[in-house]
């Protein structure tokens, strides 16, 4: 066996559960996962090599095939289209020779379009291998290339201060961290992380618990599920061993929040996990952090470095026999659907991201079949500060059914986008003024997998569970904004993360985006707007998990509120054929097929002698 891929499996112990952390080994020695060395890996961990490549198959970052020198991904999302995303597809082709999905004939370059990076308040954006460059331009396009070519590394272009990987500041070099907004609750700052846990440990489990639940925090990635509630669960749920996993995989297109939180208040989320496991009874943490943040791997790492030296991570935590708990980062390879936190639960474990059937549900059988509680990072930080200020004050926040503040990623046609903390109960007409949006027509509420609303039909509404339930992404157009277009990209992101185990999503979201290409094409009739919402109702109630529930929703929900841009598009049928049937098209070629099937036929026959 290679040597290197046998250090590779002996300092994972021959884990197989930590088999992503070593196909991303893998693909950094190689720059890609060839055939040959995935043999040596599953042979080392008595594996076969298609229990291998059924992993990391499955992921957008892991090749099979060779890549250039630099690996490009530029971000595609709607945001970037509306700031010069296809000028700036043009300039990579042009400047490294290399077509979108293939690499360039030197073995220089490789070029990749990719989902949302958690960039969109700076798009245009793109991940150079390890690094990430904002705000494109055709001309910063060229100099980064030219520059790539003359042997600089894309780390020393944008570090030219060379600052440290695990610095606070080298992740201010290469992004913005726009909080435009605070408020009571997030990204506050505490000294005394070991005071606060202390109160914690000395109050016990159950009155943790019950400080979650008088407060009435509920989850923000978007259930809204009761924080005390699912941590009691798992507390109660039988198990030797039990785990905290923070999802830090904002899949969700428009979604940036917890990459500000990750940067500017990490060791709050930290601190959130450490109060689950002394209420939960857990030892191991779990980060899973979104490959597209790979940049603030290094930084994270030292943050937990420091709280380990500060007693407050590994044995015997803050001089207390009974509480021991560590935290490790398990790094993404690109799946959308990992946002789903039992298909996260699998990647963890070194599989295929594919979502679960419940029940049962992860605090019962999660992560190794044991009790997990899997919280996002948003939710965590204000556990934080919950138990830093205590339930009443939390429940002073809000309204009676939300309580407490959530954090809105802005982008899109506003002139400040970024970061703001808003009480729930906020409408959306205020926020719209809170980041200067201009003529705003229509905003989409959740990322693609939320709401699409009209402005002056919905300005009024508000920011709750029990109307505008928003998961913490906006994204703001104005009335020059194609917004068929627009559902029409939401559509084909959707086909493309489909993780495919299930009919409904992966054939019915390809039925429901090829109904929106007919419309747009002018080809669609009132039948087809009914089928789109009969069958956009069959995906959303029989898929497997949230992706397949909630894909149909930029066709079902701009058709409620904006109904006109699609009747502006139909045409009246005529006859028994649809409009998008194409007669003349589906007998083409049908006289040529008689012609050589009677000629073929003439050949056959022998000729007659007298």
């Amino acid at each position: 066996m290679n040597n290197k891929i046998q250090a590779i499996i002996q300092r994972y112990q021959a884990d197989r559960t930590r088999l992503l952390d070593m196909l991303w080994e893998l693909h950094y020695l190689y720059g890609y996962l060839p055939d040959k060395a995935l043999s040596e890996l599953a042979a080392g961990l008595n594996l076969s090599v298609d229990d291998v490549r059924e992993t990391s198959s499955f992921y957008h970052y892991f090749h099979d095939h060779p890549t250039g020198r630099y690996t490009l991904y530029l971000s595609n999302t709607v945001i970037a289209r509306m700031n010069g995303y296809q000028q700036v597809l043009a300039a990579l082709e042009r400047e490294t020779g290399a077509p979108v999905g293939g690499m360039d004939e030197s073995g220089t370059f490789s070029l990749y379009e990719t989902p949302c990076i958690g960039l969109s308040d700076q798009e245009p954006a793109m991940l150079v291998d390890d690094v990430v460059f904002t705000r494109l331009t055709p001309e910063k396009v060229s100099d980064i290339i030219r520059q790539l070519k003359r042997g600089r590394s894309p780390a020393e272009i944008a570090n030219p201060k060379a600052l440290p990987e695990d610095e606070v500041a080298y992740v201010d070099q290469l992004i913005d961290t726009p909080v435009c907004k605070t408020g009571e609750v997030f990204f506050q700052q505490q000294d005394d992380y070991a005071g606060l846990l202390q109160n914690a440990l000395d109050a016990g489990p159950d009155a943790v618990i019950g400080i979650m639940t008088s407060a009435g925090l509920r989850g923000h990635g978007g259930a809204g599920f009761s924080t005390g509630l699912k941590w009691r669960l798992c507390r109660e749920a039988p198990g030797a061993t039990k785990y905290v996993i923070c999802n830090a995989d904002e899949g969700e297109p428009g979604t940036f929040k917890d990459r500000a939180l990750l940067t500017r208040s990490p060791q709050a989320v930290f601190m959130g996990m450490i109060l689950a496991a002394s209420a939960i009874g857990a030892r191991e943490g779990i980060i899973y952090l979104r490959r597209e943040y790979i940049y603030l791997k290094a930084y994270l790492e030292k943050q937990l470095q420091q709280f380990r030296e500060q007693g407050l991570l590994g044995d015997r935590i803050l001089g207390r026999a009974g509480f021991c708990f560590d935290i490790r980062i398990q790094m993404g390879a690109g799946a959308y659907i990992c946002g789903d936190e039992s298909a996260l639960i699998e990647s963890c474990e070194g599989k295929r991201g594919t979502p679960r059937v419940k029940p049962p549900y992860p605090v019962q059988q999660g992560y190794l079949g044991m009790p997990t509680c899997v919280n996002n990072v948003e939710t965590l930080a204000a556990v934080t500060r919950v138990m830093q200020q205590g339930a009443d004050w939390y429940q002073g926040l809000g309204t009676d059914d939300s309580r407490g503040c959530r954090l809105l990623s802005v982008s899109g046609d506003c002139l400040r986008p970024g970061i703001y903390e808003i009480e729930w109960g906020t409408t959306l007409n205020q926020v719209l003024s809170l980041v200067g949006a201009a003529d705003p027509w229509a905003v989409q509420v959740s990322g693609p997998s939320g709401e699409c609303v009209a402005v002056g039909k919905s300005g009024e509404r508000r920011f709750g569970y029990g109307d505008l339930c928003c998961n913490g992404s906006l994204m703001i157009f104005n009335s020059s904004r194609d917004l068929l277009d627009i559902v029409h990209h939401f559509m084909e992101f959707f086909v493309d993360e489909s993780c495919g185990i299930c009919t409904p999503c992966r054939a019915g979201n390809i039925d429901l985006r090829d109904k929106v290409e007919r419309i747009i094409a002018g080809r669609g009739c009132q039948q087809d707007l009914d089928e789109i919402v009969s069958w956009g109702s069959l995906v959303r109630s029989t898929s497997r998990c949230g992706l397949g529930g909630s894909s149909p929703n930029p066709i079902l929900t701009t058709l409620q509120q904006f109904p006109e841009i699609y009747q502006a598009k139909l045409v009246q049928q005529q006859g028994a054929l649809l409009p998008s049937f194409d007669l003349d098209k589906a007998l083409q070629g049908n006289e040529q097929a008689r012609i050589e099937l009677t000629q073929t036929e003439l050949t056959a026959v022998p000729e007659v002698t007298k």
